[in-house]
């Protein structure tokens, strides 16, 4: 069993910015295999087959910063190991359109990440990463990853995100090293 946990920030206000990569991918995998979210505490889960695999498809509604409060929850609830919790985040140290996965490591700076470790109290779990790139020369990170995208940049990210939700079925599909090998070799679009 699995669970896929998508970071972003819920609300209107931020669906259309960089720091909800993951609400989307969770959302296009939720899409692709006929599953509907139900509201929990403090997250959106919905519940699906890959084939053989039972997944669930989680959105924290705490907000990015704390988002480990939502993960603990659903690692209780549903007797997960943390190394089947796959988390899918934005990363602004990876140049756009780059997914990238790996299995445990730091946070990165990224609060979200950090959130997690402290609140399951380990590193080790699996993640892909979704590039989004440095902001512009003088632009706050936080503003950066926050800013709402229109057009031609939105419908690129989005395209990121599909690609980003590919990646967290290989990991579930055909195991992180597989799936490492695919996408962690692949240039950006």
């Amino acid at each position: 069993m699995f669970l896929v946990f998508g970071l972003g920030n819920p609300g209107e206000h931020y669906r259309w910015t960089r720091h909800n990569a993951g609400f989307w991918a969770v959302e296009m995998l939720a899409r692709d295999h006929g599953a509907s979210f139900q509201r929990g505490r403090g997250y959106d889960l919905a519940e699906t087959d890959f084939y053989t695999e039972r997944v669930f498809l989680a959105r924290p509604l705490t907000y990015m910063n704390l988002s480990g409060k939502a993960a603990r929850r659903l690692r209780r609830k549903l007797h997960v190991a943390p190394q089947n919790i796959l988390v899918i985040h934005d990363d602004i140290d990876l140049r756009p359109g780059t997914i990238r996965i790996r299995m445990g490591g730091s946070s990165g700076g990224h609060l979200g990440v950090q959130s997690i470790i402290e609140h399951l109290g380990t590193r080790e779990f699996p993640r892909v990463r979704v590039g989004v790139g440095r902001p512009p020369e003088g632009v706050d990170p936080a503003e950066y990853v926050l800013a709402e995208m229109r057009g031609e940049e939105l419908e690129e990210f989005l395209s990121w995100c599909e690609r980003a939700a590919e990646a967290a079925e290989a990991v579930i599909m055909d195991g992180l090293d597989t799936a490492m090998n695919l996408f962690n070799t692949r240039p950006a679009s």
